[in-house]
């Protein structure tokens, strides 16, 4: 975007009005040489004269103001200028009366090229001039004549030394009205190069976020297949190679049973999470329900006995923090019927005031500190900690050889409804 200046049709009047004065001198010493050889029917040398002076005049302005624009800071030369103008006016006012449309040119040039006393003084005598001019020219003085002439020169002094005033006041006000628009133009430059620099930030933004994107669906994606396909195939293959050892018929079609009921729970829970919806075993039912369930079925599929209780006011939690709790629940287990060699297990779910949490133990063999633990330190423990961190949670786990293992994660207790 660019912020257009509104100072261009200005400018544009400006170097109109500068061409104009370019040329007007030139005009204002042509023109009145038709009315002067008309009216005053001059011989063929008076009128050889007048144009003679003309001529010299024009060239006088042309030499300074024309042809070495630089001379207009040099003050010394500008106050010779200003005064053989001041004399071409007095000849050619002289010559004729219709000479004092030139002597404009003098106000105007006075103002432009000298300050202080000299433009006043020069102003004086131009006026003085023009007054002379406005008295019919010059003829023999009476005192009668000289008081009018001086009295008409005030006269033009005044109202030249109040478009002085004036053009001052607006060259001021067009300096800084200049200064303004020049502020403004820097503004627009500095306004697009942000602008520029924001739209690079943008895009920046942008692939960042699909890139941060695209992580955490891959993450969010494995750690779903690792919590429904992951530990459903290894149930299915325990339960198959289970009836595979067993000599009981019976037995061998209760672990085939088992092994086709954890293909189709792990088939609709895997489709859930490609469709980012909750666990079904928390659809329709309250977080120490769902718990209560999940642990009948590990316990089936294990034959570990496992126990659920709940402490607190049990209440409905932000949906994140419920599956969050969930996951971990079953992958502790996991992890009890896969390392542990454990005759019972326990899962606490305790409710407090800002805080919930969830303890899984068991009394297996448990390991030593700095052992590798469940899944030989794998994604199973990663997907629990990234679970709970992402909910500025803590995961922690205790054990010892021979006495067991404990599984705690805390999380903030965020009501049903807060935050979705």
């Amino acid at each position: 975007m660019t912020v257009r200046t509104p100072d261009s049709g200005l400018e544009s009047l400006e170097r109109r009005y500068d061409s104009i004065m370019r040329v007007a001198p030139y005009l204002v010493l042509a023109a009145p040489l038709l009315p002067y050889v008309l009216s005053q029917n001059p011989t063929a040398g008076a009128a050889g004269i007048t144009v003679a002076i003309a001529v010299a005049a024009g060239a006088w302005l042309t030499w300074f103001t024309i042809l070495h624009p630089g001379w207009a800071e040099r003050r010394w030369l500008m106050r010779f200028y200003c005064a053989g103008l001041l004399a071409f006016t007095a000849a050619l006012t002289a010559r004729t009366p219709w000479y004092g449309f030139f002597t404009w040119l003098g106000f105007m040039h006075a103002f432009r090229y000298l300050t202080g006393a000299w433009r006043w003084t020069t102003i004086a005598g131009v006026a003085f001039i023009f007054a002379v001019d406005q008295g019919g020219g010059f003829h023999r003085p009476t005192v009668s004549q000289v008081v009018i002439w001086v009295l008409l020169a005030c006269v033009d002094v005044v109202l030249v030394g109040l478009f002085v005033l004036l053009g001052a006041k607006s060259e001021e006000q067009n300096m800084a009205r200049k200064g303004m628009i020049a502020e403004l133009a820097q503004a627009n430059q500095r306004l697009e190069e942000m602008m520029a620099e924001n739209t690079g930030l943008q895009a920046q933004l942008l692939t960042q976020a699909r890139e941060a994107g695209a992580g955490d669906e891959r993450q969010r994606m494995a750690r779903e297949i690792h919590d429904t396909l992951a530990q459903g195939l290894t149930g299915i293959i325990t339960q198959l190679e289970a009836s595979q050892q067993t000599a009981s018929e019976p037995e061998r079609e209760h672990r085939i049973d088992n092994a086709k009921r954890l293909a189709r729970d792990s088939l609709a829970e895997a489709r859930r999470s490609v469709q980012a919806l909750r666990p079904q075993a928390l659809e329709g039912s309250k977080l120490p329900d769902a718990l209560a369930e999940e642990a009948t079925r590990w316990t089936a599929t294990s034959g570990v006995p496992a126990k659920v209780a709940a402490t607190g006011d049990p209440r409905a939690l932000h949906p994140e923090v419920e599956v969050t709790l969930l996951r971990v629940a079953q992958e502790a287990l996991a992890n009890v019927a896969k390392h542990a060699a454990a005759s019972h297990a326990w899962v606490t779910l305790s409710y407090m005031e800002d805080l919930v949490t969830l303890d899984v133990r068991d009394d297996g063999s448990g390991f030593s500190r700095g052992a590798p633990s469940e899944d030989g330190g794998g994604f199973g423990l990663i997907a629990m900690r990234q679970r709970v961190s992402r909910l500025a949670g803590q995961l922690e786990i205790e054990s010892e050889p021979g006495a067991g293992t404990a599984v705690s994660a805390s999380l903030p207790a965020i009501p049903l409804g807060e935050s979705e």
